[in-house]
């Protein structure tokens, strides 16, 4: 299912949210009714949790449905919110959620992770991991979205990036925008390998790149 939405007004859905499969990761000034809406596009049930002690969840938060990783500044109670494989990423770059790209085959991550950094993610996840860019951005997270069923991401991204992805992420890849010509794709939506939540801003001609790139028919 493929459904747009907004929160108070703002159509960067993919800001506050995280899903995975089954999880749907939400931050606490979101409307009940938003949150109905994006537990039926995708089939998730959820948890209401700010990471710490801030509302952009989806910018702080990566996930796949073998684990979570948060930013290092999670609080202990926030951690118990989401309950279990949730892991703190012990490094600088603190907002997990715009720097992994990942589903339940690889993720894509930005470049100045470390070693370390690298094998915690590949660890919590259970997949292997590998450095990339995305248009020469490096917050990969923001500027592309991954399921099991295909990945979107920003409109410059160049063919060996696209080709890095697709082969670490095991799934077509394909460029849109959203919301309107806005290229930050991680940003405007959450998805899974059910539905996609969009940005209330984003076209009928957008819509229908999401729903093919992701396999939502």
């Amino acid at each position: 299912m493929l459904r747009r939405l907004e929160v108070a007004g703002n159509p960067y859905i993919g800001v506050f949210c995280a899903a995975n499969d089954e999880l749907l990761l939400v931050a606490p000034d979101v409307p009940k009714s938003a949150i109905r809406h994006m537990d039926e596009a995708l089939q998730t049930t959820h948890v209401v949790t700010s990471v710490a002690h801030s509302t952009v969840v989806g910018s702080l938060v990566a996930m796949n449905s073998k684990g979570i990783l948060a930013s290092p500044f999670i609080e202990e109670a926030e951690l118990e919110a989401i309950g279990d494989a949730v892991y703190p990423l012990p490094h600088r770059l603190s907002a997990v959620g715009n720097n992994v790209l990942s589903n339940d085959y690889g993720a894509v991550v930005h470049p100045s992770y470390d070693d370390e950094a690298v094998a915690f993610i590949q660890e919590t996840l259970g997949v292997p991991a590998v450095r990339g860019t995305i248009a020469g951005i490096k917050t990969v997270g923001s500027v592309a979205v991954a399921t099991n069923k295909g990945v979107l991401c920003h409109p410059h991204a160049r063919p060996g990036e696209m080709e890095l992805l697709k082969s670490t992420l095991k799934v077509p890849v394909q460029i849109t925008t959203a919301n309107y010509g806005a290229a930050q794709v991680g940003a405007c939506m959450i998805a899974n390998a059910h539905g996609a939540v969009v940005g209330s801003r984003t076209t009928s001609i957008e819509l229908g790149r999401i729903e093919e790139g992701l396999g939502l028919f």
